[in-house]
């Protein structure tokens, strides 16, 4: 089952290299449907994934769409414990939101010449 979400950029962490076979990226992500009360939501990439993150900053608006994950474990003494994590699929930019390479301003005017009569 997967899910989209919106938000922005709280927090990125480094790549971790978990087992020989599992790495793993974790990103805050802040939810502000009520700005009053703000959410920062953890989310991470595994494996190739990790390099999804790339290019994106603190503060960035961003679309997220994951699935939820949860796990069961029980300790040595027998006691159980659930677990959750967020596994994003693909990440994009959000409505709005700045690749990072701004526009150049409009002219104010007609470049320069084309005012004048055209020769041909």
């Amino acid at each position: 089952m997967g899910f989209e979400i919106s938000g922005k950029i709280h927090a990125i962490s480094d790549a971790q290299q978990v087992t020989e076979r599992f790495r793993k990226r974790e990103f805050v992500l802040e939810l502000a449907e009520n700005p009053s009360y703000p959410q920062f939501v953890q989310f991470q990439l595994t494996g190739n994934r990790c390099e999804n993150l790339e290019g994106f900053s603190v503060g960035d608006e961003i679309q997220v769409e994951f699935s939820l994950r949860g796990r069961e474990w029980k300790s040595p003494r027998g006691e159980v414990k659930y677990f959750n994590s967020l596994d994003v699929w693909a990440i994009q930019r959000g409505a709005g939101a700045s690749d990072g390479f701004d526009d150049p301003p409009p002219p104010d005017g007609p470049p320069p010449g084309l005012d004048e009569e055209i020769p041909f």
